[in-house]
């Protein structure tokens, strides 16, 4: 049987392109109809086996897929083991909340994970300097990069390497220029930022796959242009890697690190009031999707947030005006009937 193993670069509705292993092409591919019938999705990422492989016509049928190492549903991706996150320092400006975002959403991804400061051109070295210093002190090594001047390309290049790569970080911090500079023949649009909202227009559209020529695949994704939260809330101080050498120590192990006493991660640390806020939201997110959630929301005098279990009250709430009216009717009637 003619049969090849190759990887799925990008999946349009029902046609894959798949990227053979042993011979070297590119297959439009579709899929046995038993895939779907027990439930299989095509993901790009994911290793196949392609069969009835025309080398010439580029044609081809998956009929298999493999095993998958990892799996992320934003955005939709298989065997990724890599996430490089690209920040621009200017134009737009980095915001420090919104990078501290973004870094704790790949944490929980437990995906390897790679920093790149863009555009580091348009500012002064010392300002280089103290974003990397500053980057340091939350647990990460940030590396300066400048399109423009043509310099840091080897050293993402060597971050790439023979990996299954994931670009993410916001509109505007020149991904898709990084791509083309990598990849020329990849020809991503760009998009210029707009000079008065100083924010960028995403322009990739769909997952997609690109071959490095050191080795490795890239991917372009339009779900990680923005950092949603989705966590267990007792989770989330994992993913501050700052804090990660006095975990474990809190006097209570199911401690939120906020005000409860002997906590040893509460403290002076820079993002820690990201973690407060984070927290908040993982908890408003937690209470509203899941009606059984066991936590309720409390303001308090000064307009600060507390979470206090739920009491079980159903079967002690009381009747209401209107159940109580309708009973002494009911007790009425029966009286008078008798």
């Amino acid at each position: 049987m003619n049969e090849h193993l190759g990887t799925v670069l990008a999946a349009l509705a029902n046609f894959y392109w798949v990227l053979l292993e042993e011979v070297e092409g590119y297959l439009l591919c579709t899929r046995r109809s038993r895939l779907k019938k027990i439930g299989q999705t095509v993901m790009v990422g994911d290793h196949v086996i392609v069969e009835e492989a025309d080398l010439q016509a580029s044609r081809g049928v998956i009929s298999q897929i493999l095993p998958r190492i990892t799996t992320l549903s934003r955005p939709p991706m298989a065997n990724a083991e890599h996430i490089l996150l690209v920040f621009a320092l200017a134009e737009p400006q980095i915001e420090p909340w919104q990078l501290s975002r973004f870094l704790v959403k790949i944490e929980s991804t437990e995906l390897k994970l790679s920093l790149c400061l863009n555009k580091s051109d348009l500012i002064t070295p010392s300002q280089c300097q103290q974003w990397q210093d500053r980057l340091q002190n939350w647990g990460y090594q940030a590396h300066l990069l400048s399109l423009t001047n043509n310099t840091g390309l080897n050293e993402v290049l060597s971050l790439l390497d023979g990996k299954i790569t994931v670009l993410a970080g916001p509109s505007g911090a020149g991904k898709s220029s990084l791509i083309n500079s990598l990849i020329p023949d990849a020809t991503q649009r760009v998009s210029h930022v707009s000079g008065k909202l100083q924010k960028g227009r995403h322009t990739t559209r769909h997952v997609e796959l690109f071959k490095l020529p050191s080795g490795g695949l890239l991917a372009d994704t339009p779900g990680f242009n923005q950092a949603d939260l989705e966590c267990n809330p007792a989770d989330l101080v994992r993913f501050f890697p700052e804090v990660k050498s006095a975990l474990g120590k809190c006097q209570f192990n199911n401690c939120l690190h906020r005000d409860e006493p002997n906590c040893f991660v509460r403290g002076d640390w820079e993002r820690y009031e990201h973690y407060l806020k984070f927290l908040d939201e993982v908890i408003n997110q937690q209470t509203s999707d899941n009606p059984e959630s066991t936590l309720k929301v409390k303001m308090g005098s000064h307009g600060t947030k507390h979470y206090e279990p739920k009491l079980e009250l159903k079967k002690y709430r009381q009747n209401s005006r209107r159940q109580k009216h309708q009973d002494l009717q009911k007790f009425y009637y029966q009286d008078e009937d008798y």
